[in-house]
C-alpha cells in the first residue's frame, strides 16, 4: 500500500490531503502537550502530509523548530511551498535517517496507513523524547454492522489496520511506551462537512457520550484518539 501514497492514487482519491482537519487536530495536539508541560522545542511529524498541522504549531510554539518527514512527492510539493524559517520539510523516510532525535515526534492519522506497524511503532522510539499518536477508533458496532464504512475506509484512504481504544494503547503498551495520557477527540461531531449519516448521528452520540463516553464510542464510533506516550 505505499505505492498508494508514493503514487498518484491517494491525491487523487484524496485531492485537499485533508488540508481543512488540520487546525482542529493542531489544536487538540497543542493542548495536550501544553496539560502535560512537555518540553516542545523541537517537534516533528512523520508522515506530514502537506504540513498544515506543523505550520499551525508554529504559531502556538514561537521558540519552537518544526520538522516534516513525508513520502509522497505530491503532498510533499505543497508543503515545500509553504516552509518558513522555523518549519522545514523533508521528502524521506524519517525511520531510515540516523543522528535525528526531537522532544516530540507526531504520528497523526499514520499508523493504521502502515503495513508493518508494529516494527513502524518501535523504531519511532528513538526519534523522540515524547511520542503523540492520533489514531482513528474505526471499530465499533455500528461499522461491523454496516461493514460498508470500514471498506470505504479502505478503499478512499488506504486504512489497513482497524483499533478500538483498548487495541490501540496495548499495541503502543506492547511496542514498549508508557501511556501518559489520552483523550477522544471527535471528528464526526466538530469537524465541518460530515456526510449527512454523520450529522444524523451528532444528537445521538453527544448524548451517550455524556452519560458513557467509552460505552458511546463501542457502540457508535465517530471517534479516534489522541495519545501521548513516552
Amino acid at each position: 500500500m505505499k505505492e498508494m501514497y508514493e503514487g498518484d492514487l491517494y491525491a487523487e482519491k484524496n485531492p485537499t490531503w485533508h488540508e481543512e482537519d488540520a487546525p482542529w487536530k493542531a489544536g487538540h495536539i497543542e493542548r495536550m502537550i501544553k496539560r502535560n508541560k512537555i518540553p516542545a522545542d523541537k517537534i516533528c511529524e512523520v508522515g506530514c502530509g502537506t504540513g498544515d498541522i506543523l505550520l499551525t504549531l508554529e504559531k502556538a510554539f514561537p521558540s519552537a523548530a518544526l520538522s516534516g518527514y513525508e513520502i509522497s512527492p505530491q503532498a510533499f510539493n505543497r508543503a515545500k511551498q509553504k516552509e518558513t524559517q522555523r518549519t522545514k520539510f523533508y521528502l524521506k523516510d524519517m525511520l531510515g535517517e540516523s543522528g535525528l532525535h526531537f522532544d516530540v515526534v507526531l504520528a497523526i492519522d499514520v499508523i493504521e496507513h502502515v503495513e508493518d506497524y508494529i516494527s513502524f511503532i518501535k523504531k519511532l522510539r528513538e526519534f523522540g523524547t515524547y511520542k503523540i499518536f492520533h489514531i482513528p477508533l474505526d471499530l465499533s458496532a455500528q461499522s461491523v454492522f454496516r461493514a460498508w464504512p470500514i471498506t470505504e475506509l479502505r478503499r478512499n484512504v488506504g486504512h489497513l489496520h482497524y483499533f478500538f481504544k483498548q487495541t490501540a494503547l496495548a499495541t503502543l503498551e506492547d511496542c514498549g511506551y508508557t501511556i501518559i495520557d489520552h483523550r477522544y477527540t471527535a471528528s464526526r461531531l466538530e469537524l465541518p462537512n460530515q456526510a449527512l449519516s454523520s450529522r444524523i448521528m451528532r444528537i445521538p452520540r453527544r448524548m451517550m457520550f455524556a452519560l458513557n463516553a467509552d460505552m458511546a464510542v463501542r457502540l457508535l464510533g465517530g471517534y479516534s484518539l489522541l495519545v501521548l506516550a513516552k
